[in-house]
Order: structure tokens, then sequence, then C-alpha cells
């Protein structure tokens, strides 16, 4: 009996901590000052050069906020969330209507290629299908439900001025069945 009254001892002996924590931490921390950082952050409508989109970054031993750290694009789209503008745009498309050719649903891009994805119509009638359109190629039709999608480039325009070879690296678009249908079947 007294070896089994040995072990349960060692037991609870093991499972105690051995320094609890003391109280005076804590109140350090808490009497610690809370200054609001003095850095200025710049408003949407000052966002002039690559420059402005770098973040402050954190005082030494301080968490970064994500406005403090957030760098480019992504400090973009948060100073514009803090004014209430949507940055990208991220409406869904009009899903209210059938797009057809003579009047094709638009999709907006500040780039050379934008993604969409027809969920059919009505909405929610097939699965997603991501679609892509091109400068180039700016009209795609889903080939589940026939929804017209037409992109609406809003970008900077080509400036002619440098003699640059965009198609350096021998891209081709791919062929589609779309490239062989007699124009007046279209």
């Amino acid at each position: 009996m007294l070896s089994r009254t040995a072990v349960a001892v060692a037991r609870r002996a093991t499972a105690a901590p051995a320094l609890r924590r003391s109280i005076a931490t804590t109140v350090v921390r808490r009497d610690a000052e809370n200054k609001a950082p003095t850095v200025h952050i710049k408003r949407l409508s000052e966002i002039k050069t690559k420059e402005d989109l770098i973040g402050p970054g954190a005082k030494p031993g301080t968490v970064p906020t994500d406005i403090e750290q957030a760098t480019g694009l992504e400090r973009l789209e948060i100073l514009g969330k803090m004014e209430g503008v949507d940055v990208f745009d991220m409406k869904p498309l009009d899903a209210s209507r059938r797009g057809t050719m003579e009047n094709p649903i638009s999709v907006r891009s500040a780039g050379d290629e934008q993604y969409a994805g027809c969920t059919g119509f009505p909405a929610d009638s097939h699965n997603v299908i991501w679609l892509t359109m091109t400068r180039e190629r700016p009209i795609e039709r889903c080939p589940e439900c026939g929804n017209v999608y037409k992109m609406e480039y809003l970008g900077p325009q080509d400036s002619h001025d440098h003699d640059h070879d965009h198609d350096h690296h021998g891209f081709e678009e791919p062929k589609t069945f779309a490239d062989f249908v007699k124009p007046q079947y279209w």
C-alpha cells in the first residue's frame, strides 16, 4: 500500500506548475502608454506614384496592422475600401438577361485579358464555366447556355510611338470551333 501512495504523490507533484504567473507583469503592461501612430496614412486621392503604395511598417516591438504592412495593389485596395471605393469593380455581372451577339453582357477590364464565369440564364442553371476574353478576341459565347460576353477594355491605349514586338514569344491564339464556322451562320 505504501508503494501505491508514493506513485500517486509523484503524479500529483508533476501536474502542478513549477512557477505561477506574476501579477506585476500584468500591471506593467496595463500601465504602458498606448499612443496612436503618428505616421500620416495617405488618402486614395493622394496616391500618385508607386512609392506612395509602400506602407510605413510597424514600430519596433509591435505587430503591424494591415494598413501599416500592405504594399502595392493590396494597399490600394485597402485605401479604397476605407473611403468606400471599389477599386477593382467586384460587382457581379448582369444576370437579369441573356447576352446575345447584338446585345452582349459587358465585362469591364483594365488588362489585356479578363476571365468571366458564366452560371447560365436563368442564373445558376448550370455549373460555372470560365470564359477568357482578350483584346484580340473580346467576344466569347458560353458553350452550355449560349450567353454572349464582351470585354470592354478600360486600360491605357497602346502608344504606337515605340516599336515594341508584343508577340515576341510566338504566341498564337488557339483555334476554336468558332474559327471554322462560316460567317453567315453567326
